[in-house]
C-alpha cells in the first residue's frame, strides 16, 4: 500500500474520531492565509476577573495534558489513558486526578451546584467505563471527561463575562447564579467595562469639559471694586463732619 493511501486512510479515521470526542480544551485550530491548518491557544472570554481567567487557563491546561497530551494514529490521548492501563489501581487514580486537578480547581470560580453535579457526572461515567478491561480504556480516551468539564467551565464563565459587561438593567441571567464580576478585586479594572465613579462615568466624554468651560477656566473671575469712601466722608459708618481747607471743622 502506498504512503498516499495510508495518509488518506489516517485522515479519514481522524475525521471520524472527531465526531465522538470533545474539542481540545487548550488549543483551537484555524486556517492561515496559505490555507494551512494551524492551532493556537484559546483566548479567555472577555469580562472576566483576573482570578476567573487564571482558573480557566489552569483548568484548560490540566485537562489538555490529562486527555490530549499525546497522539497516536489519529487518536489523541493523555495521562488518564496511560494510567488507566494499570488494572484497578489505574482507574482509581484516574478518577482521583480528574477531581483533584480539574473539578476542585473549577470550584474556586464559584460555580453553581448544578454545574458541579454535571462535572461530577462526567467523572462518574469516566470512572465506570474505565473498569471495563481494555475496551473501557479506549472509550475513556475518546470520552475525555476532563475536556468536557473544561468546556462546561469555559461556557459558564463566558456567560458570566457577558453579563458583567452589560448594564445592570440589560442583564437577563440570574445574578445569584451567574455572579457577574465574581473574584474581582476592589481596584481591578476589567477591559471592556465602563466604570462609574461618584460623580458619573470615569471615562469618555463625561470627563471632558466643553470649550466654554475651558475658556472659563482660563479667565479669572473679576474682583469686586473696593468700597472706597467718598472724599468728603470718613472710613467709618458714622457721619463725621469733613475738614475744610483751613483745617477748621464746619
Amino acid at each position: 500500500m502506498s504512503n498516499l493511501a495510508i495518509k488518506a486512510g489516517r485522515k479519514l479515521f481522524e475525521r471520524n474520531l472527531e465526531q465522538y470526542q470533545p474539542a481540545d480544551p487548550m488549543y483551537e485550530t484555524y486556517v492561515d492565509k496559505k490555507g494551512r491548518e494551524r492551532r493556537r491557544r484559546r483566548e479567555v472570554p472577555p469580562g472576566l476577573s483576573k482570578r476567573d481567567a487564571k482558573i480557566l487557563k489552569s483548568v484548560q491546561k490540566r485537562a489538555h495534558y490529562l486527555d490530549k497530551g499525546f497522539s497516536l494514529c489519529g487518536l489523541r490521548f493523555g495521562w488518564t489513558f496511560v494510567i488507566g492501563i494499570i488494572p484497578g489501581a489505574g482507574d482509581v487514580a484516574d478518577a482521583t486526578l480528574n477531581y483533584l486537578l480539574v473539578v476542585r480547581k473549577a470550584k474556586q470560580a464559584e460555580i453553581p451546584d448544578w454545574l458541579l453535579r454535571r462535572m461530577l457526572l462526567n467523572n462518574a461515567v469516566s470512572a465506570a467505563v474505565g473498569f471495563i478491561p481494555f475496551v473501557g480504556d479506549v472509550v475513556l480516551a475518546m470520552y475525555k471527561a476532563n475536556s468536557r468539564n473544561a468546556a462546561l467551565l469555559e461556557e459558564f464563565l463566558r456567560i458570566r463575562g457577558e453579563e458583567f459587561l452589560k448594564a445592570e438593567q440589560a442583564r437577563v441571567q440570574d445574578p445569584q447564579t451567574v455572579k457577574p464580576g465574581a473574584g474581582r478585586e476592589p481596584e481591578e479594572h476589567v477591559p471592556g467595562k465602563q466604570e462609574r465613579s461618584g460623580t458619573g462615568f470615569s471615562g469618555g466624554w463625561f470627563r471632558r469639559g466643553s470649550k466654554g468651560s475651558k475658556k472659563a477656566k482660563g479667565k479669572a473671575p473679576a474682583a469686586d471694586p473696593p468700597n472706597v469712601p467718598p472724599p468728603d466722608r470718613g472710613r467709618f459708618v458714622e457721619d463725621v463732619p469733613s475738614v475744610t481747607d483751613s483745617g477748621r471743622q464746619e
